[in-house]
């Protein structure tokens, strides 16, 4: 899984470090908007790619102040030591 928010010269390597069946989202392109992409990827790992739009302006304030306030928190499944990230 790779969550991006930059785009522009760096897509290529996160698209290329995705295994079969891999998923890509998106929500952002602050790196530049358009990118290189081999279709081959896409389809012969068998990719999902997935772009979030944009959310009203007090989503992310209301967000913020729930987690400040102990009301909502990430629900954590497991986790990894850094030197096993591939």
């Amino acid at each position: 899984m790779v969550v991006d928010l930059v785009a522009g010269d760096g897509f290529p390597a996160l698209i290329a470090c995705l295994k079969r069946g891999g998923r890509y989202a998106t929500s952002g392109a602050i790196g530049g908007p358009m990118v290189s992409l081999d279709v081959r990827d896409l389809y012969l790992k068998d990719l999902t790619f997935v772009g979030g739009t944009a959310q009203a302006a007090e989503t992310m304030p209301n967000l913020v102040s729930y987690i400040e306030a102990g009301e909502i928190a990430p629900l954590v499944a497991q986790t990894f030591p850094l030197d096993r990230i591939h």
